[in-house]
């Protein structure tokens, strides 16, 4: 049976990725932050979840040790977007809320695919996805949100400098954007619904091959500049 790790998984993306994971017959190891809020995920049946501050390094490590087994697929999907407003505008930006979001969107996401590489290596499919933003691209920027563009850049270049030691492991690395998703953070007059979205996600992961250099993909598959 296949196994797959989701970070963030009690909503949204994450949850979706959960469902369908468990419906085509893996074993699903689900983290939540706040495990009150995860009534979705509990109610999963097959799906083990684990309470998890992404931002608690030693929680992540120790969560590690308690997984003690390999893991096909690992997906550090948990992430926030910040303050909205004039607190990510240049002028007004407010550093406290910018260190919150690269804490967890940065550090958090790189942690976890650092504490869980060898489980990778040793599965059978050897794939780790981070879930990254198109609006992290320098090349195709419409401004504004400084704090969300900048932890997602930073997340690209972090996995990307990350591949070529995982290359040598024989692990495979996703770089993704997830398209404008119906969630709570993308809001309800988003592009398209969980499902479709990570639909799309799971074929793009499957698909990836070990590279020294991975591309930056959409969840359908389209190359996205940096």
């Amino acid at each position: 049976m296949p196994s797959v790790l989701i970070t963030g998984a009690n909503r949204g993306i994450g949850l979706e990725f959960s469902r369908q994971f468990v419906a085509e017959g893996w074993q699903v190891y689900a983290s939540c932050r706040d495990r009150s809020t995860a009534t979705e995920l509990d109610a999963l049946a097959g799906v083990e979840v684990h309470t998890l501050d992404v931002t608690d390094h030693e929680a992540i490590e120790a969560l590690a040790k308690e997984i003690n087994a390999p893991l096909d697929v690992v997906i550090a999907n948990a992430g926030v977007m910040g303050d909205k407003g004039e607190a990510q505008n240049f002028g007004t930006l407010d550093y406290n809320m910018w260190r919150q979001v690269m804490e967890v969107n940065v550090y958090a996401a790189v942690k976890t695919c650092e504490a869980f590489a060898d489980h990778v290596a040793k599965s059978a499919l050897k794939k780790i996805a981070v879930i990254s933003s198109r609006m992290g691209s320098i090349a195709d920027t419409s401004g504004a949100y400084t704090a969300y563009r900048t932890s997602k850049t930073a997340l690209n270049m972090a996995m990307v400098a990350a591949a070529p030691g995982l290359a040598e492991t024989g692990v495979a690395v996703g770089i993704f954007h997830p398209g404008w998703v119906q969630t709570e953070m993308g809001g309800p007059n988003a592009q398209i619904s969980t499902t479709e979205c990570v639909k799309g996600l799971r074929e793009q992961i499957m698909a990836l091959s070990v590279t020294e250099q991975p591309e930056f993909l959409s969840y359908s598959g389209e190359v996205l500049p940096w």
